[in-house]
């Protein structure tokens, strides 16, 4: 019988078959990170129990460690103790952790992929929501609550009721400046944040094999702001030349036997989906998102939709108190907008790619006067690379701020805010009320659109608005 990649990989995790449907699944990988794994560790030793295979866990400190130069720890006196904390457990567990002295430490889902810990066909998870990131190389990857991580490390299982599946088709090729970030709001903004509830997605099409594997990290970090737990692409060439090298791959002729059985992963051709969505890839802009929720967006030249013009009075009372929220009104243009801040960071765009795109809009330029722009690289690696290239020297240049890597304005914590009605657009993937602090106003975008906005000191595209 012919099977997707995701049934393919899930089948081949299946310890049991509970009652009620659910699966026992074994768990290849599990990663963890200070905000919620101190808890989850404590849980687990008040019940007596020990960690099932400390070699299968990996952690990092990243939600709340500084950004500030020269940093230790945290910024503050609970995210300090936190972080010690995690340190304190992991090496009293025999659980590897990826920190600041060893040269490893970075955003969870940057250096998952960047350290070969993510590989094709594993099953992969993490208590995080955007843990579906890791599918972009051909895993199944979803983020997991707190009970579920005691589980886990009890176990090395996890139950888990089997989803349907959809397809997500992009056809034809995208217009140049047109960036994954920009698919993947373009997609949420057509079908909505609820689309793919209850569904693992594939992306798939010419749009999608044409992309970087650091670029089809971007995509499908986004999948849980479709609905989605899950988010794939088929490992391909791109993807096992990615791989190749990096500290947890396979090596030599271990590597070409996995690549073997990596290559029939992908969906068979005729392969059966629970529902299938097509995207003309070639009608996409650079987005950027007008309200509190990432399915308010649309192209960055275009006007802010007017709620009138909503029939369901659910639906127009939400976008009349996203407008509100964001002090917008309908029918303006978003890139006549003032902006107060730029982050340029995140598990969805602080990769080394990201960071060369944002350095090549504002080389040789000045961030506005009255704006104030931060680069926070996703892991020691990211920024030592960059460095290497000189892209730091070109963003403090500009009047930027060159930070340590860590999840930083993304999560909003540890004082690293949005202040109260200051605009920021951002890179990362959340535009929730107060996602970036109390009464910040939050405007999803590119690395580029970012990076041209913080010169432009107002929503911008690249090549179109600049001011001194």
């Amino acid at each position: 019988m012919a099977r997707t990649m995701f049934d393919k990989i899930w089948d081949a995790h299946v310890i049991a078959d509970l009652p009620g449907g659910v699966s026992l699944l074994h768990v290849d990988r599990h990663l963890m990170h200070e905000l919620t794994s101190v808890a989850a560790i404590r849980q687990l030793e008040q019940r007596g129990a020990a960690v099932h295979n400390p070699e299968l866990t990996f952690a990092t400190v990243d939600h709340v460690i500084s950004t500030r130069p020269g940093r230790a720890a945290g910024d503050a006196e609970w995210s300090t103790t936190a972080i010690s904390t995690l340190r304190e457990q992991t090496t009293r567990l025999g659980i590897e952790r990826f920190d600041i002295d060893d040269g490893r430490q970075g955003i969870v889902h940057v250096i998952g992929p960047e350290l070969g810990l993510t590989l094709p066909g594993l099953l992969l998870v993490c208590a995080d929501s955007h843990t579906c990131t890791h599918g972009a190389l051909g895993a199944i990857a979803f983020g997991i609550g707190s009970t579920e991580q005691v589980h886990v490390l009890a176990t090395q299982t996890i139950r888990q009721t089997r989803p349907a599946t959809m397809r997500v088709r992009f056809e034809g090729e995208t217009r140049p400046g047109v960036e994954a970030k920009d698919m993947i709001l373009y997609l949420i903004g057509v079908l909505g944040t609820s689309a793919a509830t209850g569904y693992a997605v594939e992306y798939a099409g010419p749009a999608i094999e044409a992309l970087r594997v650091e670029a089809r990290l971007t995509l499908c970090n986004l999948s849980i702001e479709l609905g989605a737990k899950v988010g794939m692409i088929a490992p391909d060439g791109t993807t096992f030349a990615y791989i190749e090298g990096r500290d947890y791959a396979p090596k030599g002729e271990a590597l070409d036997q996995a690549i073997s059985q990596w290559r029939l992963l992908a969906s068979d051709t005729d392969a059966v989906f629970d529902k299938e969505i097509t995207v003309d890839a070639t009608q996409i802009r650079p987005q950027v998102t007008w309200g509190t929720s990432p399915e308010h967006v649309m192209a960055i030249d275009a006007r802010v939709p007017d709620p009138l013009d909503e029939p369901d009075s659910m639906r127009r009372e939400a976008l009349e108190k996203a407008l509100s929220y964001m002090q917008l009104k309908a029918g303006q243009r978003l890139d006549d907008t003032r902006i107060d801040r730029v982050f340029i960071g995140s598990c969805t765009n602080s990769r080394l790619s990201d960071l060369r795109n944002a350095a090549g809009v504002v080389k040789g330029l000045h961030v506005a006067r009255h704006v104030k722009a931060w680069v926070v690289p996703g892991s020691i690696d990211v920024k030592r690379h960059a460095e290497r290239e000189g892209l730091d020297q070109i963003f403090i240049a500009a009047g930027f701020e060159w930070r340590e890597p860590g999840c930083s304005m993304c999560v909003g914590a540890n004082g690293d805010l949005v202040g109260p009605g200051e605009r920021c657009v951002s890179t990362s993937n959340r535009n929730f009320v107060g996602r970036q602090g109390p009464g910040a106003l939050t405007h999803l975008a590119s690395p580029s659109v970012a990076a041209a906005s913080a010169i432009a000191g107002k929503i911008a595209m690249p090549g179109v608005e600049r001011a001194a």
